[in-house]
């Protein structure tokens, strides 16, 4: 999405970092952040959760800044692989449905599919991203309802909506994955699905590092320990967990979901730019992207 820090062999020693670590475009908020290194530890709900909200509403700008044209204002792309759900039709006939986006950032994705005549409605925990997603409704006219929220306590009432969706949207950074997982299925009305796109637990494995370096594997995949950046009290200020895909189908299953489907989109021909470890070269070996299709049972 940012650091060289401590020592200079520090980015040989944490290969299983999120896409923002490889490059510096981002030091402006570690260091407003008081960021002094990382570190590998257990990090709990609340902790995880406080270290989301510091993270993206300092990085807000800058995250937008890199990324918002890609993104667009009122387009739904499902990953840097560039696949746009106006192609790939994974959430089905939208219209006149009502749609539950979990970790919106900007919230393109729902004011897309208000444009194709859905009732979305979009939650983030971060203020910054919502700032934006403010800004996106008042430049494109397309007001989409939205609400500050935290995954694993989503604000609604049971069987409230007929699909959810998230586009790398909380997922990766929430502590309690089956808990997420439980209350996406406790608002979805029966027969409803939960489309969600996360980082390929292969990624995990290889240094966040574009080029040859970034092709070797240097850590374990069944090193689950979350990755985090910390201030000089050693207090997180960024979170990101590993999951394996049996981790993820374990998590879904157990929430009372049915997997119909999985997508590893391929990387297209004609896609040069780079988005932290999703590069052409790479993307020709390798997913960066996995997709979940979730169902929840019709009794």
């Amino acid at each position: 999405m940012h650091a060289e820090s401590e020592a200079d062999n520090t980015e040989q020693t944490r290969s299983n970092t999120p896409d923002h670590v490889s490059d510096q475009r981002h030091a402006a908020t570690e260091a407003a952040l008081g960021m002094v290194g990382t570190a590998q530890r257990e990090v709990g709900s609340l902790e995880a959760q406080a270290a989301s909200i510091t993270w993206w509403d300092a990085d807000a700008d800058a995250y937008h800044g890199e990324h918002g044209e890609f993104l667009g204002t009122a387009d739904f792309v499902w990953c840097p692989e560039a696949l746009r759900e106006q192609d790939a039709r994974l959430l089905g006939e939208v219209r006149g449905r009502d749609v539950l986006e979990v970790g919106c950032g900007s919230a393109p994705c729902s004011r897309w599919l208000a444009g194709q005549g859905a009732r979305p409605v979009a939650f983030d925990l971060s203020a910054g991203m919502l700032r934006y997603a403010r800004a996106g409704n008042a430049s494109s006219g397309i007001e989409v309802p939205l609400v500050r929220a935290n995954a694993e306590r989503i604000p609604f009432a049971d069987a409230s909506f007929d699909l959810a969706c998230s586009a790398f949207g909380a997922v990766p950074f929430v502590s309690d994955l089956h808990r997420l997982h439980r209350e996406v299925a406790r608002v979805l009305r029966p027969g409803g699905t939960w489309t969600f796109a996360v980082n390929h637990p292969m990624r995990w494995i290889f240094p966040d590092v574009p080029g040859p370096v970034g092709m070797t594997v240097t850590s374990s995949y069944f090193d689950r320990t979350p990755y985090l950046e910390v201030d000089a009290d050693g207090r997180a200020t960024y979170v990101e967990y590993h999951r394996t895909m049996g981790d993820h189908v374990e998590a879904i299953t157990s929430a009372g979901l049915a997997l119909e489907r999985l997508i590893e989109p391929e990387w297209p021909d004609g896609l040069t730019r780079e988005w932290g470890q999703w590069t052409p070269e790479r993307g020709a070996m390798f997913p960066g992207t996995v997709i979940f299709l979730c169902r929840k049972g019709r009794t």
